[in-house]
């Protein structure tokens, strides 16, 4: 544990909150991660900072497992702790509207520290899209993987600009439940997590997957570039070659929209597994 100034005590320890903005980080924007001033345990990446104009700065996720919420004293709010070590970072606020995750961690400058990523290292993070049942289960498990930075939960392949849950649900906007993965090339390759997608899900299920039936629930690789494509048609005749019938569509990534924030990190809030997906070796 970090050696801790009275200031610091006052609002790690005793829950006491910083006047508003006077913290460092209120009008804060560089590229990096946001730490736990008295553990280090990574709190949030600075893609989640936004402005709120609240006098804190705000956030709209998390990195998984990385936040506690607890009833604050008050019987109102909703109290944010780090998961490491317990300091008290702020309080969480749903339903404002800021972001379309609809969410603000309001957090106090004075709890964190911040680790900047260089420019570099930025630019060599790649993204692939996956869509194999329901986004949660994909989410959690590709979310395990060495080199993954991070998970999102969307929608994609449809013709609805903005699409909610209810409406992909409904099956009038074309839309498959999926995930968006952030990976580290020096650390994990796309080849890698692409087997891993098709040792998660069943790949010879047409649209659904286990319980879930629809559309929406389809198995989908939406690739970035050609190279992404060759190496998913060359994984998909790899596991036909086996006497596997293959039905995963492999197509171009279209706009990717970022689902609800209830939906993010499902599996890691409720402290449950994935009901519909489990590894299976098939390479």
């Amino acid at each position: 544990m970090k050696f801790l100034t009275p200031d610091e005590k006052a609002v790690l320890l005793e829950k006491a909150t910083e006047r508003p903005f006077t913290g460092e980080y209120v009008n804060f924007d560089k590229n990096g991660t946001y730490t736990c001033k008295q553990c280090g345990n990574p709190l949030y990446r600075s893609e989640s900072k936004f402005k709120s104009d609240c006098g804190w700065p705000s956030f709209d996720d998390a990195i998984p497992g990385a936040i506690k919420r607890i009833p604050d004293a008050d019987g109102h709010r909703i109290e944010i702790v780090c998961a490491n070590c317990g300091g008290h970072l702020g309080h969480v606020f749903e339903g404002e509207g800021f972001t379309s995750k609809n969410t603000r961690y309001c957090v106090n400058s004075i709890s964190i520290n911040f680790t900047p990523v260089k420019v570099e290292t930025l630019k060599l993070y790649q993204t692939a899209i996956f869509a194999g049942g329901c986004f949660w289960g994909v989410e959690h498990l590709m979310q395990q993987n060495p080199g993954v930075i991070s998970v999102v939960s969307g929608y994609i392949g449809g013709a609805v600009d903005h699409p909610t849950y209810r409406e992909v649900c409904s099956h009038t906007t074309g839309h498959a439940e999926a995930v968006r993965v952030t990976y580290d090339p020096s650390k994990t390759d796309y080849e890698t997590l692409a087997k891993l997608f098709f040792e998660i899900h069943d790949p010879t299920q047409k649209d659904g997957q286990g319980p879930d039936i629809g559309n929406q629930y389809r198995s989908g690789i939406f690739y970035n570039s050609t190279e992404q494509k060759a190496v998913a048609e060359k994984l998909i005749d790899l596991l036909r070659a086996k006497g596997l019938d293959v039905v995963t569509e492999v197509t171009p990534a279209t706009t990717f929209w970022e689902a609800e924030d209830a939906h993010q990190d499902h599996y890691v809030r409720e402290g449950t597994q994935p009901y519909c997906h489990r590894y299976t070796k098939r390479f």
